[in-house]
């Protein structure tokens, strides 16, 4: 059962398999650049899976942390920052975390959430890798700041 004074979006990165390891962070991407950088009507992919082909929600979350290593989202003790994947998690800011699970986290969002769609950046604020949901594909989306 969930603690009352636990905030929604802290429980719900919890049941995501993350564990926060300091307050909403001030060293993140701006929050409505990096929402742009994803969702801007000019944002190409760097991987684009059919959600309707079997196995799409493991291709998605491969072609993930993929692009997440080879853009370096995660720091030398393996923190990043994340958008909490909540209704206004906009307004809440990034969240520095860490993911001792280490793999399948757009799947894990989604079991928890109803949607793969989540945010994170690199905890200097410089890289971004996003999945989201685009008509019938699941995306992976990269930005330097």
């Amino acid at each position: 059962m969930t603690d009352r004074q636990t905030p929604e979006w802290l429980d719900v990165l919890g049941r995501c398999g993350l564990e926060v390891t300091g307050e909403p962070a001030t060293d993140g991407p701006p929050v409505t650049a990096a929402i742009q950088a994803v969702s801007g009507f000019e944002v190409e992919p760097v991987a684009r899976v059919p959600a309707s082909t079997p196995h799409a929600a493991d291709a998605l979350d491969e072609a993930w942390h993929h692009h997440a290593a080879r853009v370096s989202l995660y720091g030398e003790n393996g923190e990043f920052l994340v958008l909490p994947p909540v209704p206004g998690g906009s307004r809440i800011g990034w969240v520095r975390v860490k993911d001792p699970v280490g793999t399948n986290l757009p799947s894990r969002i989604c079991a928890v959430t109803g949607s793969p769609e989540f945010l994170a950046a690199s905890v200097d604020g410089r890289h971004l890798c996003a999945a989201s949901v685009e008509e019938s594909d699941y995306w992976v989306v990269v930005h330097e700041f």
